[in-house]
């Protein structure tokens, strides 16, 4: 669905994004990380012909980019660096246009497609009130929306739950995740690392411009080769299994054993208790900090 080779961008002297080769396969929901000017936002841009490359080859849907980025846009939904609109017209005058505009377009179903649309981003019930007066939130998921109006192949989304609250960053989740079952390939940028983990199943991290990591979640998040246990016998249990615990936090032990199963048995057969008991995995998190280290937009002060 999207593939690069040896994608480069510069911006006069400096190198954005440097040499990135990306593999997005059609169905993966593809989560795409970094720190704040990592360049993930101009790789994106790239990829939507909407900033030209340095050098290196975009492809997406198997066409050519940015050469024949006209004959895939009606098939990619997109929605980059926040929602636009004309913000003294309304949702449905904003959506309409927008469907005016698509290639497939027809003026029987619009209104039709533009209910839909505003259905499945919680923005059904909407009045007339022109955009200028929407809320953050209500502009992303009115920027979804028209995301989804030509029903895309192919969903390209920076920061999609920007300014939503709990309730309707779940809300988003479970609609990306429904549109992927159905067969569109979501192309995902984001800083919500939580919402990554929960909703996609593979990524690629980008640091200083460069991909550092590129692969499935499940490979990724699978055993490091250690026990959780969590006991209210927790000082029995460290003397127990003296030399394999690796570390303590109150009654949470963390076992140099990769087996659950026989750890637990250990446990119980000694006569103590166990609330829980189960391997070990890598938090996304920790994931990404490995392998951007100390990548950040933060600028330390000299305090001498």
């Amino acid at each position: 669905m999207i593939v690069t080779s040896g994608l480069t961008k510069r911006f006069g002297h400096v190198l954005a994004v440097d040499h990135v080769d990306l593999d997005v396969r059609e169905g993966d929901r593809y989560g795409f990380l970094g720190p704040n000017g990592s360049g993930k936002t101009t790789v994106v841009r790239m990829l939507l012909g909407l900033v030209y490359a340095t050098s290196g080859k975009i492809e997406v849907l198997g066409q050519p980019v940015p050469g024949r980025i006209a004959h895939v846009l009606p098939e990619i939904g997109s929605l980059v660096e926040g929602p636009s609109a004309y913000g003294h017209l309304s949702a449905r005058a904003n959506l309409a246009l927008i469907d005016a505009a698509g290639e497939r377009a027809g003026r029987r179903s619009r209104r039709a497609r533009i209910a839909d649309a505003l259905e499945r981003v919680g923005l059904g019930g909407i009045d007339n009130r022109a955009v200028s007066k929407y809320s953050l939130g209500m502009r992303q998921r009115l920027g979804l929306a028209a995301a989804l109006l030509r029903s895309p192949r192919l969903l390209v989304l920076d920061e999609p739950t920007n300014g939503l609250d709990p309730q309707g960053i779940r809300e988003i989740r479970d609609l990306l995740a429904e549109l992927n079952a159905a067969g569109t390939t979501v192309f995902l940028s984001s800083h919500q690392l939580a919402e990554v983990a929960q909703l996609c199943t593979r990524i690629g991290v980008v640091n200083r411009g460069r991909l550092v990591l590129q692969e499935d979640m499940a490979a990724l998040r699978g055993p490091t080769g250690r026990v959780i246990v969590r006991s209210p016998d927790a000082d029995r249990a460290a003397a127990l299994l003296d030399g394999q615990v690796a570390l303590r936090e109150q009654d949470r032990l963390v076992i140099a054993d990769p087996d659950p199963a026989a750890v637990n048995a250990k446990l119980v057969a000694a006569g103590l208790r166990v609330s829980e008991v189960r391997a070990e995995r890598r938090s996304l998190e920790e994931l990404v900090l490995s392998v951007t280290g100390a990548g950040s937009d933060r600028v330390a002060g000299d305090r001498g």
